[in-house]
């Protein structure tokens, strides 16, 4: 499952998977797909859960156990692209090798890093897979809340 703490998140804020389908206009079966796994969240359905209950992406996607305050995200397409290419070069890929981890083309890849497409979801989580000490917060351009 791509996002490990989302019900462990729904049932410590004593949501129901109904409450959490009215918030996110999306039908109760949707939910219920999301928490067993059998679908995947869109990222922006994510986004919304994230920054309506102050979550952070990283600690939903289960690649921490601390969940860091931050700021409410904006997606921005362009930011995200340059992100997402600014890890790869620095982590010495190119985005064939890249589209080849993910099971996709380099074309389609490249939609990504020139801001064309939002990345999907289960794209986002295996690039953390690959390149260490991986923020999905970070790549799409969520800053900590200051104090």
């Amino acid at each position: 499952m791509i996002v490990k703490n989302l019900r462990y998140c729904r049932e410590n804020l004593e949501l129901k998977q109904k409450d959490i389908a009215n918030i996110l206009n999306v039908t109760y079966s949707t939910v219920s797909g999301w928490e067993t796994g059998k679908d995947t969240i869109p990222l922006r359905k994510l986004i919304e859960f994230a920054n309506t209950f102050n979550l952070s992406l990283d600690y939903l996607f289960g690649l921490t156990n601390i969940n860091e305050n931050y700021e409410p995200l904006n997606i921005d397409l362009k930011q995200i692209g340059k992100n997402l290419r600014n890890i790869r070069i620095k982590n010495k890929k190119t985005q064939s090798e890249v589209a080849n981890i993910l099971n996709t083309s380099q074309s389609a890849y490249a939609h990504y890093e020139n801001a064309i497409y939002l990345i999907p979801t289960s794209f986002l989580f295996n690039l953390s897979k690959i390149y260490k000490n991986f923020s999905i917060d970070l790549t799409l351009g969520r800053n900590v809340k200051k104090s």
